[in-house]
């Protein structure tokens, strides 16, 4: 009786520990990226160097949230017996074709979550981390502890070329 008793409480105190992680992590301080003319959202495949330029090759993606989220997940997925959405996200990628982008030297990156010393208990989502653009190429090479590839990217496009790109968080 008293082993049952030890193995529900152990149980409990797992539970209530992963609860409290995650919601230690939450969405406190999430914003999410405001669509513009000139933002588009997409998967970064591959990163290239082309004489002297960054490229990426780009899967360009629609990106959903909240109320639009679950709208848009209905009408595509009537049958899928829930209400909405089950994160409050949505995306919608119909066409897998890659494209090309040229990266400006002086883009702008902000992160939300990535390997920052290789040691698994130090990642964390940190909101609105801001990299170099070099930094952000070791990063998304190195995909041992979080592969960054695997996140929607916001870029932000003016005269042809890439200037701002947020990673989307993803809960």
């Amino acid at each position: 009786m008293k082993k049952a008793s030890l193995s529900v409480g152990v149980v409990g105190l797992c539970l209530l520990f992963f609860i409290a992680t995650a919601y230690a992590v939450g969405n406190d301080g999430y914003e999410p990226v405001v669509k513009t003319a000139d933002t588009k959202t997409a998967y970064i495949h591959h990163i290239d160097h082309k004489n002297g330029k960054v490229m990426f090759s780009v899967d360009d993606i629609e990106w959903y949230e909240g109320a639009e989220a679950d709208k848009v997940f209905l009408e595509r997925e009537p049958d899928s017996g829930e209400e909405g959405t089950p994160d409050g996200y949505y995306i919608v990628n119909d066409s897998e074709e890659l494209h090309a982008l040229e990266v400006a030297p002086n883009a702008q990156v902000v992160m939300q979550i990535f390997d920052k010393n290789g040691n698994i208990e130090d990642v964390n989502t940190e909101w609105n981390q801001a990299v170099t653009l070099t930094e952000f190429l070791q990063i998304f090479n190195n995909n041992e502890i979080v592969d960054v590839s695997q996140y929607p990217f916001h870029l932000t496009i003016h005269n042809g070329k890439v200037v701002k790109i947020i990673q989307q968080y993803l809960p």
